[in-house]
Parts: C-alpha cells; structure tokens; sequence
C-alpha cells in the first residue's frame, strides 16, 4: 500500500501557531509605543508656533510671557490628538493630551518645552520634556 501523505502534522502546525504568537507578543508592543509617539509628534508640531511667539515676546520685552494671550497666540490650540497647548509661568508650554489619543497617553502626562533664556543674549534654546510621560515614548530630541 502505497499512501501519499498530504498536509500538515500537528506538531507542525501547533509550531506555526507559536512563532506566531511569539511575534505577535513583541509587535504589539512595539506598534502601541510606535502611535503613541506619532500622536505626542503632532503636539510638538502644534506647539512650534506657540514656541515662536514666546521668543519673539521673550526678545520685545525681556521677559517671558505668562499665558496665551500675552504671548499673542489663540487661547484654544488643539488638534486630533492633543488637548491644548498653552503658555504658563517662565513662557513654558505645555502640551495636553487628549481627544482620540492613546488612553495611556492622556492618563500619563503632559508634554512641557521649557525656555532656557540665559544661554545666549538674544536667542532661546528650548528644552523638551515631559511630566510623567515614559522616555520610550518621548520623540529623540526629547530624549534624556
């Protein structure tokens, strides 16, 4: 009796099925950190301009500003991903999660770029950071 055998053993499938889950296990992860970081780009991205017009009112008055206003920019700067972007004491701002972001993100903190005035008359050097935001998520440039 001549049988051709066709198909698959168990073994073999059952093999199949955990290298899958093995990658699965590591790209899930990593896909989750990856959109997360995308999400906190778009608040870089929209607190550019608000970093602008604190220099420039930083350079007219030699003193930073303390709110939206003064700093000369909209009091509601939000995007698909981001809360708000706001300027505080010392000309930090500050960028809000919220909107369609990641729950982690929203629930973990906030993204802070501080002025650092003193580096040099007349120019500002921003310091990029956050408040309570893990580094695996923070951008390269924001990276300690």
């Amino acid at each position: 009796m001549n049988k051709l055998n066709k198909g698959f053993t168990l073994i073999e499938l059952m093999i199949v099925v955990a290298i899958i889950g093995i990658l699965a296990a590591v790209a899930i992860p990593m896909y989750r950190d990856y959109t997360i970081r995308s999400q906190i780009g778009e608040g870089i991205n929209l607190a550019s301009g608000t970093k602008v017009a604190v220099t420039e009112y930083f350079q007219d008055q030699g003193t930073p500003p303390t709110s939206n206003a003064q700093a000369g920019v909209d009091d509601v700067i939000e995007g698909k991903y981001v809360a708000s972007v706001s300027v505080g004491v010392g000309g930090i701002v500050t960028v809000t999660f919220g909107g369609d972001a990641n729950a982690n993100l929203v629930a973990t903190g906030t993204l802070l770029m501080t002025p650092d005035f003193v580096t040099s008359p007349g120019s500002v050097q921003w310091v990029c950071g956050s408040a309570g935001l893990p580094d695996k998520w923070l951008p390269a440039a924001c990276r300690p």
